[in-house]
């Protein structure tokens, strides 16, 4: 579903990306696993067509309007209500408006459908940029640090939310800094340090390579190994 063949990026003077390869097969949920600046956004913005490479390939079997994406602004429109901030881009994008309320019901938002934006909590602000991210039922969604600065509980309701959107046949692309989110969520990752892959694979293999006699595993360790880097203080 995506492929990525040794792309590189700067900016300026500014490496940002250096030499990344890798593949996302469709309907499972791939994580970039990475601490901040190490260049995760800069990947989504080049899959989704933000910015585009200084040499090498990115391609996304998907067109545009077959890709939804919530970024970590989630650019909601405040004095709207839920339901009318769906409704704005369904009038954009020609989707019926019966199709806001049922992206409402779908990520749990149905009962708040007139509420303003103003009157949500963090974690409802996020379901709802989810809903208008899949408002037209993407093949390919990208969530970029979809559970930060959320609470244990109202993480783990977006964790069912993501995992609910890939059963109905999405491959998802995230990133996070999370290492429990990462071996949660995603059936492979890429660890990711400074514009460069230093592993990748699935998540509980990783670990038990890098830490075969830890019975818990912990992509952070892993991480820290690799690159002095502690995850857990991003």
């Amino acid at each position: 579903m995506i492929h990525v063949k040794n792309i590189e990026k700067s900016f300026g003077e500014q490496k940002v990306l250096s030499s990344v390869s890798f593949e996302v097969k469709e309907k499972e949920i791939f994580g970039l696993l990475g601490p901040s600046g190490s260049g995760k956004t800069t990947i989504i913005n080049i899959l989704t067509n933000q910015i585009e490479v200084d040499s090498g390939h990115a391609h996304v079997n998907a067109t545009s309007f077959e890709t939804g994406l919530m970024l970590d602004e989630d650019g909601l429109y405040p004095r709207l209500s839920c339901q009318e901030n769906l409704d704005v881009f369904s009038r954009i994008y020609s989707i019926p408006l019966n199709k806001s309320l049922e992206a409402l019901d779908n990520v749990g938002l149905g009962d708040s459908a007139k509420k303003p934006v103003t009157a949500l909590s963090k974690g409802m602000r996020q379901r709802l940029a989810i809903a208008r991210a899949i408002l037209h039922s993407p093949k390919v969604l990208f969530l970029d640090e979809p559970t930060s600065a959320l609470d244990p509980r109202t993480t783990e309701g977006i964790h069912e939310l993501i995992q609910q959107i890939r059963d109905r046949g999405a491959t998802i692309f995230l990133t996070t800094h999370n290492m429990e989110e990462a071996v949660k969520l995603c059936d492979r990752v890429v660890l990711l340090h400074k514009g460069q892959i230093v592993e990748q694979g699935e998540p509980l293999e990783i670990c038990n390579r890098h830490e075969s006699m830890r019975t818990v595993p912990d992509l952070g360790n892993v991480f820290m190994k690799m690159t002095g880097v502690d995850l857990h203080d991003e």
